[in-house]
């Protein structure tokens, strides 16, 4: 079977992720039950990763265990990666040990570059550029909440990152449509080149939360950008996730994040505590949609 890799969000096609979404249905339900179900005995996944991580970490590794394999975690610090081993050769090494890798890490460049060099699938864990496990933990959630996204509406407010680019890309997939609201020179980053009829930007948060589906947000100062934590805080003062978004949204709207979250700031206590959030069910649900990946890239489809 062709190596398959998961490095953005359209890496895969509809018809993959309406596979995934099965799979990761049947997969949750089977966790529910304590039952087991060990697809990947034997198998071995390496976890690599230079930027630092709580959910990441522990839904890969718990997933892989669950699923009957084993996981290893390499920090680049720890590892001759740090010390300046080129990923070319890095990837031919890992990849003849282990059966699959995820790297989370800056440069989408770097994934990019490993993949080419593996002899084994590569999952991105999260680059400055994508975050692809955490939407489709989010799309899961949300049909798992309402039922189909298709033709929903997805209000992001906030920071045009890696979150919101993988958002972009998905409503291109899966036909729903994005109002991006980022302040001026936030935006996503024009050299991603996304394209398509799927999405809009508004200069007002509330137009974008208007009849949303979901609402979204992100930190306003993630990792590698904390230089400019002072000037984002100026930058972004008006783009808080409040109540007053969540009541221009469609009435059975639901709220997320996929955290950590700094209540306060990007995000209003009241909703992210609230009863449209549904930001613990997003959070769990990458352990699930990871273990649905992980056997669809080792395994195919069953």
């Amino acid at each position: 079977m062709p190596i398959k890799h998961f490095l953005q969000f359209s890496d895969l096609s509809r018809g993959d992720f309406e596979y995934l979404i099965e799979r990761t249905r049947d997969i949750k339900a089977r966790f529910k039950r304590y039952e087991p179900y060990y697809p990947l005995q034997d198998r071995t996944l390496v976890m690599i990763f230079e930027k630092a991580s709580t959910r990441t970490r522990l839904s890969f590794e718990a997933g892989m265990h669950q699923l009957g394999g084993s996981a290893i975690y390499l920090n680049t610090k720890d590892s001759q990666l740090g010390r300046g081993e080129p990923v070319e050769d890095a990837a031919q090494v890992i990849s003849r040990m282990c059966d699959i890798v995820m790297i989370r890490t800056y440069e989408q460049e770097i994934v990019e570059r490993f993949a080419a060099n593996s002899r084994v699938p590569v999952i991105n864990g999260l680059t400055n550029e994508y975050h692809p496990c955490q939407i489709l933990a989010d799309i899961y959630t949300f049909i798992e909440h309402r039922g189909s996204i298709q033709g929903k509406t997805v209000a992001w407010v906030g920071d045009g990152n890696n979150v919101c680019a993988t958002w972009l890309q998905a409503a291109e997939i899966l036909d729903f449509k994005v109002n991006v609201s980022t302040p001026a020179g936030y935006e996503v980053d024009p050299k991603l080149n996304i394209k398509g009829t799927h999405h809009a930007y508004f200069a007002d948060p509330m137009d974008a939360c208007k009849d949303a589906d979901i609402v979204t947000t992100d930190v306003w100062t993630s990792m590698g950008f904390e230089m400019e934590n002072s000037e984002r805080m100026k930058a972004f003062a008006d783009f808080q996730v409040d109540m007053d978004m969540m009541n221009v949204a469609h009435k059975d709207a639901v709220f997320m994040h996929c955290l950590p979250a700094h209540r306060g700031e990007e995000v209003a206590a009241d909703v992210i505590d609230g009863p449209q959030s549904v930001v613990w069910d997003e959070a769990e649900n990458r352990l699930h949609t990871q273990k649905a990946l992980m056997e669809f890239l080792l395994l195919g489809r069953k």
